[in-house]
């Protein structure tokens, strides 16, 4: 099947043949529809924690940070910001002369209001002879949006959404989504030396953009915080990419009959992740971030996952060592069944029939792994993810993080747990990705192989497959310990479209 082009792209990439055969195996089969036994609700899955514990947690967080604690943000930041602006780009594509839709008018209307206004302003000058004003009263409105979005103005419709201008500060200056993550790792991930670990994995063709923008803006905000940046790159790994096929499942090939591998999407950073050799990592978003006067429900509510996390994390170790240490009574056993349920919403049937020995190896088998705590939100509509309650291979049930499309659409009891969720999933999360005796973990040895997604594609006006990878939070992680916690709507501000920058979060 394969020629000695197909082997030498195989060799470049770092594919062997078999991770081929594999995927072309899979776009046969699909993957499993997975199945559930509840949406997670407070009470059942989630945690709410009242004034108290949530101080608790601040507390601990504060102290965890002045013993030698080793903290990194990890940040997602490679995917181009092109959705963003989808309607602005339909908009020139389709030849119209004046905005006629709400969204159109709103983005118009609200124009001077965008943080890149000023640029918008200086690069139709440049391009036309004509500012932002003087273009929208002679009607071409399409010039404005060629400036914005085409490689001859600002680029935006192709440059990654932490390289955009977001937000106005207070010092009169405008904030990218990467300084804003630079900020908040000042405000919450500061070891004891000040110093604030940030890894951010970019697109190769904009690597000297991140790297321009840290140069240019860490030194004065080292200053301004009082910290120590230690900042580090890495690219989605090419050994990720998975092959492209027809709709009849063979491999497509394109007019040169070479072969088309694709990134796997954000699982695939499970790779990236696996590399830091960090004991917490907190993860996020790069949309989501807001202005520093409206950080303080945020940040805070980061001190009080990472708090909880650093509690959940040595309750374990102490559990795992006096398991290691072998003189644990039935007593203590049940003690450790009942946190596994209560705390980590761990259940399994079986254990119900086990001696103590069995029930020991299923312990230990259940706590020493990676953990994560996600703040989840009420649910007020946005598109994505949520928190359920899902059956695993091994028959027990665990909290796990969902996307609609691993949902069978025919299961009417999952479709009616799924439109009664009552919170989404924000991307907020805090990771101990060491085991209790400090050793790293082998994240990929906790990724669930059965979950992903194929997706249709278009390629030179052909309709292709696609094969993307278990999402990085839903099957790279599908056997972490998972905790979820609610946090504030505040907390959640994300920017997927264009006109979200004119709300008041980012204002």
């Amino acid at each position: 099947m394969w020629n000695d082009k197909d082997k030498q792209l195989m060799a470049q990439k770092g594919i062997d043949e078999s991770m081929i055969e594999a995927q072309l195996k899979r776009f046969g089969t699909g993957f499993p529809w997975l199945k559930l036994d509840a949406v997670a609700t407070v009470g059942n899955g989630i945690t709410r924690l009242d004034a108290k514990q949530q101080s608790q947690c601040i507390k601990l967080w504060k102290e965890y940070q002045g013993k030698g604690a080793n903290i990194e943000k990890f940040q997602p930041a490679s995917g181009a910001a092109s959705r963003m602006f989808k309607n602005l780009f339909a908009f020139i594509n389709e030849g119209k002369t004046q905005p006629d839709t709400d969204f159109e008018r709103k983005f118009f209307e609200g124009i001077t209001q965008f943080a890149f206004y000023p640029q918008l302003n200086k690069t139709c000058v440049n391009l036309y002879q004509k500012n932002v004003s003087e273009l929208i009263a002679d009607n071409r409105y399409a010039d404005v949006l060629k400036a914005l979005l085409q490689k001859e103005g600002m680029n935006y419709g192709a440059l990654p959404k932490a390289l955009l201008k977001f937000h106005h500060t207070a010092a009169g200056t405008v904030h990218t989504p990467l300084e804003e993550h630079l900020e908040e790792g000042a405000q919450y991930a500061a070891d004891s030396h000040r110093h604030v670990r940030l890894h951010v994995t970019v697109s190769p063709e904009h690597r000297s953009g991140f790297e321009r923008l840290i140069k240019a803006k860490v030194p004065l905000m080292e200053k301004v915080w009082g910290v120590k940046y230690d900042i580090t790159l890495s690219e989605q790994k090419s050994s990720t990419d998975t092959i492209a096929v027809n709709m009849d499942n063979t491999p497509y090939r394109d007019k040169d009959g070479n072969l088309l591998f694709r990134p796997a999407g954000h699982g695939a950073l499970i790779e990236n992740l696996n590399e830091l050799d960090s004991d917490v990592v907190f993860i996020k978003n790069i949309d989501n971030v807001v202005p520093l006067r409206l950080r303080s429900v945020s940040t805070r509510f980061k001190k009080i996952i990472g708090g909880y996390l650093v509690m959940v994390q040595r309750q374990l170790k102490k559990y795992l060592e006096m398991l290691d240490k072998g003189e644990v009574k039935s007593s203590d056993l049940k003690a450790m069944l009942r946190y596994a349920r209560q705390t980590l919403c761990i259940s399994d049937a079986a254990t119900e029939g086990m001696d103590d020995e069995a029930l020991t190896a299923w312990l230990r088998d259940k706590f020493n792994r990676p953990i994560r705590v996600c703040g989840v939100v009420p649910n007020e509509g946005e598109p994505g993810g949520g928190p359920y309650l899902a059956y695993n291979a091994d028959g027990s049930i665990s909290p796990q993080i969902l996307e609609s499309a691993q949902i069978n659409p025919e299961d009417e009891a999952a479709m009616n747990m799924m439109k009664n969720g009552t919170h989404f999933n924000p991307v907020d999360l805090v990771c101990y990705i060491k085991d209790y005796k400090g050793i790293k973990f082998d994240l990929r040895k906790f990724v669930d192989p059965e979950t992903g997604l194929i997706s249709i594609k278009s390629k030179d006006g052909v309709d292709i497959k696609a094969l993307e990878l278990p999402g990085l939070w839903n099957g790279s992680m599908s056997n972490w310990n998972t905790i979820f916690i609610e946090v504030p709507i505040d907390t959640f501000n994300p920017v997927k479209t264009v006109n979200d920058l004119l709300r008041k979060a980012h204002q």
